[in-house]
């Protein structure tokens, strides 16, 4: 195995595992706006996909960076729309009540 590939792979895994530590520490309030953050991030993701995607490396180059892309901005959507969600729950709902704003007839 080349030595470039083995601390590549050595560098994959003690991330993989601070990753899971650090996300399990997360209390459950805080998990739903960290990860809907995150996910707009991905931004920079689709960024790099294109430029990759965009590169004129080969057909397999382009085809794995419109496949990046479209995970990419799908990631995208997704966190905002769990962001929308979330905020849903704050927002005041109208009273009952509120639709008859009109004057007594009586």
């Amino acid at each position: 195995m080349n030595e470039s590939l083995l601390i590549e792979l050595t560098v994959f895994v003690l991330a993989a595992f601070v990753g899971i530590e650090v996300i399990s520490k997360v209390p459950t309030m805080l998990h739903t706006p960290l990860m809907s953050g995150t996910n707009a991030i991905h931004g920079v993701v689709i960024v790099g996909a294109i430029l990759v995607a965009g590169s004129h490396h080969g057909a397999l180059t382009t085809v794995v960076g419109t496949i990046a892309v479209a995970f990419g901005a799908s990631n995208v959507i997704g966190g905002f729309l769990v962001t929308d969600r979330m905020l849903e729950m704050f927002r005041k709902r109208p009273e009952a009540g509120a639709s008859d704003q009109g004057g007594d007839t009586g």
